[in-house]
């Protein structure tokens, strides 16, 4: 197993945006293409509080790549995008990290 966590920034005032779009599109696009969110969080305090952050839970690289890839091709999700971005963009910076877990973590939380 593999997490990817995501950080999205977005442009000023344009948080409440792509939270509409996951909440529209996003999502029902994700479980389209078998795609398994863990959680979305979005900053309070840090460095920048427009941003959105989430996890998503992966078997391996090769089957992050087939889904994100169809994900990314779907037509769509692509009307959805641009719809959504047509009066300006959302997200200025994309931010991702894979982790896998540690030597310790504790057997069976990871299925």
């Amino acid at each position: 197993m593999i997490i990817e966590m995501r950080v999205y920034e977005c442009a000023p005032g344009r948080l409440p945006a792509l939270q509409d779009r996951f909440a529209k599109h996003t999502l029902g696009f994700f479980k389209k293409h078998g795609i398994e969110p863990v959680g979305f969080w979005t900053t309070l305090v840090g460095r920048n509080n427009h941003e959105l952050t989430y996890l998503l839970k992966w078997k391996d690289m090769a089957e992050r790549e087939a889904k994100w890839n169809a994900f990314q091709a779907d037509p769509g999700w692509q009307a959805a995008r641009a719809a959504t971005e047509a009066e300006k963009p959302i997200v200025v910076r994309v931010e991702n990290q894979f982790l896998a877990p540690a030597a310790f973590f504790p057997q069976g939380l990871e299925g």
